[in-house]
């Protein structure tokens, strides 16, 4: 969890909800500092093959599905996610 202008956020909730777009394979999400907010999420995408959308788009996206302060500050898509032992995103290796 991280407290955002002091808002609860799990990053698990986001993670879940990108998860179900029809181009994104996987995610992961992680809390960073914010000078105005204390912390904000940034998110690692890694799209399905083939797949052809834009930040823009999946932000758009996000929006009817989020709370406003839910959302992450900035999407980054990756070519491949790190994972843990256990088949989870290894998120100390993001940055």
């Amino acid at each position: 969890m991280i407290v955002s202008a002091g808002e609860n956020v799990y990053p698990f909730e986001v993670e879940q909800v990108l998860r179900t777009h029809p181009q994104v394979e996987d995610a992961a999400v992680i809390g960073i500092r914010d000078v105005h907010f204390g912390q904000r999420l940034k998110a690692f995408v890694l799209l399905a093959p083939y797949a052809e959308t834009t930040k823009e788009k999946l932000f758009e996206w996000l929006r009817a599905r989020m709370a406003r302060f839910q959302l992450p500050k900035e999407i980054i898509f990756v070519d491949h996610l790190p994972y843990t032992s256990l088949g989870k995103p290894d998120k100390k290796l993001l940055n």
